[in-house]
């Protein structure tokens, strides 16, 4: 039985040696392809012939989404500077931004909402925080800005959060931020690359995350009591560093 087993096993091996030969006639043993196997492969490569994907902007019409509102608070001392850049705010809400525009008298305020022809969806909220930014008291100039670039933002905060102050005190530190006719406010705004509006106790800031940070730090310093000097030559480092950067 030994025996016929073995020889079993022999004719088996051969069997498979000769399949074996017979599927691997015409390779080379060290795998190397010729040029018509290479030409081949070098059209199902992906890699070399692919392009870069580029997704159209998603419209309001394709969400399916009904029109969208926004009102926005219109305060009393913002109502002539409003009068006489209402023609520009217009054009760059309507023409630009494909938004319908009024103002509601009544309620004192800006109504805007999304219509056909809006094509980005975002087009309402950056317009809201465009007009929030006017009404805080920034320049027409300066608020347009949030409609061109996507990384800027407004941040608010009032002196008391840093410090509190009553009277003189309050009146005093109120000057040291904007310093000898604004000199102290134009130098942090053009180190920092940022938009500094002083509303009574309030500060508003409009500008990118760091710079806004950076802003920020020379204000909460001016509050705590520090010299404008000592705050210019922080202020230096911070243009240098931010020039060194761009």
């Amino acid at each position: 039985m030994e025996a016929k087993q073995k020889v079993q096993l022999e004719e088996t091996k051969e069997s498979i040696s000769t399949n074996n030969d017979a599927t691997f006639d015409g390779v080379d043993e060290d795998m190397e392809l010729g040029q018509e196997d290479q030409e081949e492969l070098m059209k199902f490569e992906t890699v070399q012939q692919q392009k870069d994907i580029e997704f159209d902007k998603v419209k309001i019409s394709d969400l399916g989404v009904k029109n969208e509102y926004r009102r926005i608070p219109v305060p009393r001392h913002r109502y002539t500077p409003l009068k006489q850049n209402w023609d520009s705010i217009l054009k760059t809400l309507v023409e630009h931004m494909k938004l319908q525009v009024r103002m509601n008298t009544k309620r004192r305020c800006i109504e805007i909402r999304t219509s056909n022809k809006t094509e980005d969806v975002g087009a309402i909220q950056k317009s809201a925080d465009f007009l929030k930014a006017f009404m805080l008291g920034f320049e027409i100039q300066d608020a347009v800005a949030i409609l061109r670039l996507d990384d800027l933002y407004l941040e608010t905060f009032e002196i008391k959060d840093v410090k509190t102050l009553h009277g003189d005190h309050l009146s005093r530190c109120i000057g040291r931020i904007c310093g000898e006719k604004g000199k102290t406010k134009y130098a942090i705004e053009n180190a920092t690359r940022s938009r500094i509006v002083v509303a009574d106790s309030k500060i508003h800031i409009l500008g990118c995350f760091n710079n806004i940070q950076f802003a920020r730090d020379a204000v909460c310093s001016l509050i705590l009591g520090s010299p404008p000097g000592k705050v210019y030559s922080k202020l230096r480092t911070v243009g240098k560093r931010l020039a060194e950067r761009f």
